[in-house]
């Protein structure tokens, strides 16, 4: 992924073919986490994919409300192009419409340099970081979405009845929705492997198997297309919005990361106890974790999920096995062993999330930080751990001042991402009566349902 080279594609189009693939759809993430994607024909990909496609450079400054903002790549610079390059190992055949393949694509500028807004760049720089110390980071994610269907031009939830947490079957899909969404990830070949339904009346989850980041966050990010688009060719609207009601908990983006060296996990010693890799992780993740929120928690909505009480993170903290800390250690050990961010919002790009937690963490390992001692109990009182930032403004702020972190991810990509989320934040302030509510308000589900 170093430099944009001219791909031999006639064996990739044979297979294609001889599969009865007709369409490919060429997807990349924006900066936002938004699915930007293009139909190509496969009897042409030759022609048409060995130096492409290419697209605006201003969809890294693209509003949800189809706004375009000055920026890197933007209107200052006579919105140039950005050229895309397919990576043939994540083709993956579209089971429920058949002759159409998805495949994710990695951006480059014109002159074929790895494009440093491009999220799977960003992630692909972390990564090389580990690769320095000779380390592999793999992640698992936890994601959870509400399934919708519009009554009266407002999108409900389909059913309400409550306590069914981890449960299945008619009570909790009563249109058979949700089994056939996870017979489709099966064939989708991304690793799915178990879901259920979740806390919240019309609230799921489905689990992806553990991999190498990059990988984890490709399959991620097709998924949550994949489940966007299984869902409304049903009728019914899929939304990883962070809190979309004010009456529900909300979906969250838990990621579950740890390092491998030679192909060994690293993150427990032999009696068992967490390695001083693992603790290091830990004491980088702390340190950065007011401008990590920014990136988990990448909208105005997202910091209304967090708070006191409520499953999810509201100190800076970690714990074992705890479920009211930001890090908590899951039981496991020996290959298992791994640490969990449970910060993040449905809302966050896989891309992103992955490339800042590991950032965070590798910042840790470079430096031998130790973190302060795991917290038991229920910590939200706990008070001898600092509040995360419980705003988008408050968490930019502490981003922008966050040099280390910066560094790690990008100086272009941040400043990308602070331009449109200050936007976001500007936007949210003139329409909203009171921009301090933890309300949900009607502009955010505007915003956000939709295109998350």
């Amino acid at each position: 992924m170093d430099a944009h080279r001219p791909l031999d594609l006639s064996d990739v189009r044979a297979s294609l073919q001889a599969r009865g693939i007709d369409v490919l759809r060429v997807l990349y993430s924006d900066v936002l986490g938004v699915t930007r994607s293009k139909d190509m024909l496969v009897s042409q990909i030759e022609r048409a994919l060995g130096h492409g496609p290419t697209f605006c450079q201003g969809v890294w400054v693209t509003t949800t409300q189809g706004g375009v903002l000055d920026g890197q790549g933007s209107i200052s610079d006579g919105l140039p192009d950005l050229v895309t390059q397919i990576v043939p190992s994540m083709i993956r055949d579209i089971p429920w419409e058949p002759g159409v393949a998805y495949v994710v694509a990695d951006v480059f500028e014109p002159d074929g340099s790895r494009h440093q807004i491009a999220p799977r760049s960003v992630l692909q720089n972390v990564i090389d970081g580990y690769g320095e110390l000779g380390l592999t980071p793999v992640t698992g994610p936890e994601l959870e979405y509400y399934v919708m269907e519009e009554r009266d031009g407002v999108w409900e939830r389909t059913f309400d009845h409550k306590g069914l947490v981890y449960t299945t079957g008619a009570m909790v899909d009563p249109h058979g929705y949700f089994l056939h969404t996870l017979r489709m990830c099966d064939k989708l070949d991304i690793g799915a492997f178990a879901g259920n339904h979740e806390f919240s009346p019309s609230q799921y989850e489905i689990n992806l198997w553990h991999a190498d980041a990059m990988l984890s966050a490709d399959r991620t990010f097709i998924f949550k297309a994949a489940i966007k688009d299984i869902t409304h060719r049903q009728g019914f609207l899929a939304s990883f919005m962070g809190k979309p009601f004010n009456d529900e908990g909300g979906s969250g983006f838990h990621l579950h990361f740890s390092v491998e060296r030679g192909g060994d996990n690293v993150m427990a010693d032999a009696s068992g106890e967490l390695s001083e890799t693992a603790l290091s992780m830990i004491a980088g993740i702390l340190e950065h974790a007011p401008a990590l929120a920014a990136l988990t928690n990448p909208t105005v909505n997202a910091f209304k999920r967090l708070g006191p009480d409520t499953l999810a993170p509201y100190r800076i903290n970690w714990g074992m096995d705890n479920r009211s800390t930001m890090v908590r250690i899951p039981p496991e050990r020996g290959r298992g062993t791994r640490l969990e961010l449970r910060i993040g919002d449905g809302a966050a790009n896989p891309y992103v999330i992955s490339a800042a937690v590991l950032a965070a963490a590798l910042d840790g390992i470079r430096r031998n930080l130790t973190p302060p001692a795991a917290l038991e109990g229920w910590t939200y009182e706990d008070e001898t751990a600092d509040v995360l930032p419980m705003t988008l403004e408050d968490a930019l702020a502490a981003l922008q001042h966050d040099d280390v972190l910066k560094d790690l991810l990008g100086e272009q990509f941040v400043t990308t991402f602070i331009t449109m989320k200050s936007d976001e934040i500007e936007r949210y302030t003139e329409a909203v009566e009171d921009p301090a509510t933890r309300d949900v308000t009607p502009w955010e589900v505007t915003e956000y349902l939709l295109h998350y």
